[in-house]
C-alpha cells in the first residue's frame, strides 16, 4: 500500500505533546502580527500551546497528517 502524502501546512501548525500523553496541540491564532499594541501578558499567552479537544478536528488532522505522531 502506498504512503499517504502529508498536508504540509497542517504538519507545521500541530504537534503531539511530549511526556507520553500524546495529546494533539495547536498554537494560538493571531500570533504573527498586530502584537505591538497588545500588553506583555497577552503577548506571552501567544507562546503557549493549547490542547485540541474537538473530536471532529482531531479526525480531520489525522487524515491530513497521518504520520504526525511518528518520530522522525
Amino acid at each position: 500500500m502506498p504512503k499517504i502524502k502529508t498536508h504540509k501546512p497542517t504538519s507545521k501548525r500541530f504537534r503531539i505533546s511530549k511526556g507520553g500523553k500524546g495529546k494533539l496541540m495547536r498554537t494560538h491564532q493571531g500570533k504573527s502580527h498586530f502584537r505591538r499594541k497588545k500588553s506583555h501578558t497577552v503577548r506571552s499567552d501567544y507562546d503557549e500551546m493549547f490542547v485540541v479537544d474537538s473530536a471532529g478536528l482531531k479526525r480531520r488532522i489525522k487524515r491530513l497528517a497521518p504520520y504526525l505522531n511518528q518520530k522522525s
